[in-house]
């Protein structure tokens, strides 16, 4: 199968036609190019995971052009939800609720619940409304590298496994979308976004949002969170703290990069042989952090090494990525 690219001022009609003949085509949107197919059709849900090479217990986000068209796919909403759905979407956020059972069974991976949400791109939102179908759409990436920010970069991974590629330019936010549990009273974070808690607990007067850790859950609910992910091909080499002796004694190789977060105004620690700089604030950094992986991989380095001194600097949905995306994680006692 050759792989299309379409772009996006260009008329879909084929794009489309191609979803509803049950084949997947990637999109962009806000946060990261999402790989589509019809989210009712299980057989089209199947090439998914099989072109992503993703485990079978990972559940998938269904994208939606509107509120209205969600609301046949889910029950118990709580009032909360709708506060939430006015403040921030269209945007990168995902609600997990309680399934009404009209999605195919492996979107949700067998869960009771399925993760919605309305991504901010034109493209997106054009694509959403005139497919009778919602679209399941996880990263349009192989499994557990880094998420693509441009159409080039799901060309690189999935060439020849599916339909096409609408490129829509660069995604502006470049992290995938915060994920609410909204099944209780109040929501839980499940996987950290651009948008925080202090962002939804200033929508949601007096409730405190919680984090949950999917880490050592059999079946999370959220996507992003049981497996490893985003990382390079050449090995990432975390460190946490301000232990220099002890980053010099891991990395002897003379071939050594070296991920800067200029706002930190970070020194060297050893002498390297590339520096590829990530930006000055968390919204650049974001943006740039997948390319900066992808293109790692592609320059002369043994390995690439990452120190964070602190995390406050940075934020939560960025110091998440890195740790997932690092081969090795050191942090100092």
């Amino acid at each position: 199968m050759r792989t299309r690219k379409w772009l996006a001022n260009d008329n879909l009609i084929e794009a489309i036609e191609q979803l509803k003949g049950g084949e997947v085509v990637a999109f962009p949107t806000e946060t990261v190019y999402g790989l589509g197919a019809n989210a009712r059709n299980e057989k089209a849900i199947e090439k998914i995971y099989k072109a992503k090479g993703r485990p079978s217990d990972n559940p998938l986000i269904v994208h939606f052009a509107s509120w209205k068209q969600i609301e046949p796919y889910v029950t118990d909403v709580p009032d909360y939800v709708s506060q939430l759905m006015d403040a921030f979407s269209p945007g990168p956020i995902t609600f997990v609720l309680k399934s009404t059972g009209k999605v195919a069974p492996s979107v949700t991976a067998g869960l009771p619940t399925v993760g919605v949400r309305i991504p901010d791109h034109p493209v997106a939102l054009r694509l959403l409304e005139h497919c009778p179908f919602p679209l399941a759409a996880p990263s349009a990436n192989l499994s557990g590298k880094p998420s693509p920010t441009l159409a080039q970069h799901v060309i690189d991974d999935l060439e020849g496994k599916i339909a096409g590629v609408i490129d829509g330019g660069n995604a502006k936010t470049g992290l995938e979308s915060t994920v609410l549990d909204c099944t209780g009273p109040s929501p839980v974070i499940l996987r950290p976004g651009t948008i925080t808690a202090k962002d939804i607990e200033k929508v949601l007067t007096g409730q405190m949002i919680d984090t949950t850790s999917q880490e050592q859950v059999d079946s999370p609910i959220s996507p992003g969170t049981k497996y490893k992910h985003y990382a390079p091909e050449v090995p990432l080499y975390l460190f946490i703290g301000k232990d220099q002796t002890f980053i010099r004694e891991k990395l002897k190789s003379r071939h050594i990069g070296r991920l800067c977060f200029l706002q930190l105004d970070q020194k060297a620690t050893l002498e390297v042989e590339k520096t590829y700089e990530l930006g000055q604030s968390n919204q650049e950094v974001a943006k740039r952090l997948y390319d900066v992986l992808r293109h790692v991989s592609k320059t002369d380095v043994d390995a690439v090494y990452c120190v964070l001194e602190g995390e406050d600097a940075l934020s939560e949905a960025i110091v998440d990525r890195l740790k997932r995306a690092a081969t090795y994680l050191y942090v100092e006692d």
